[in-house]
């Protein structure tokens, strides 16, 4: 199997620095955060097989939508081009996100519901766990049925500072 190469590029953000993962046509393929790049590279080989990241830089949109979202802007993530690989399942969690307005959240036993599987809450936080694109994907609006704030891949104190930058009281 062919080695995919991807770009690497960091943002200073309020919450640390990011790693954008971009490929060749300029589409954001990861977005995690540099003290879990392990995480971030594993998710990457499951989802794309053998990958390498070269230093580059990421398309201006991305870098600037990004830049907007944390200076307040929210809308500015859907501007941003993303491709996941994944199995259908997750693909399905994974374009459901986005449709979770900012400033709202969800459980994932209601997300297992609008996706017509209602008892799939495991799998829809297992999903939401694998999600290689932190933040654009917005796995952090997701949170327990009981309203707590539970698993965040880039830890619960990112998840806690998104969930409060967009409006959300926890």
């Amino acid at each position: 199997m062919p080695v995919e190469t991807f770009r690497l590029d960091r943002l200073k953000t309020p919450i640390g620095i990011a790693l954008l993962v971009t490929d060749e046509d300029g589409v954001l393929r990861a977005l995690d955060w540099e003290d879990y790049e392990p995480r971030m590279r594993e998710l990457l080989r499951l989802q794309c097989g053998a990958v390498e990241l070269k230093q580059a830089k990421a398309p201006a949109v991305v870098k600037a939508s990004l830049s907007a979202y944390f200076k307040g802007d929210l809308d500015r993530l859907g501007g941003i081009a993303w491709r996941v690989g994944g199995t259908p399942f997750q693909r399905k969690v994974w374009d459901a996100l986005p449709k979770i307005p900012a400033g709202s959240t969800l459980s994932y036993g209601a997300l297992a519901a609008k996706l017509g599987a209602p008892r799939a809450m495991r799998a829809v936080g297992h999903a939401n766990g694998s999600n290689p694109i932190s933040v654009v994907v917005p796995c952090h609006r997701l949170i327990g049925a009981n309203g707590s704030l539970v698993k965040y891949g880039g830890g619960l104190d990112r998840k806690r500072w998104l969930l409060r930058h967009e409006g959300v009281e926890v």
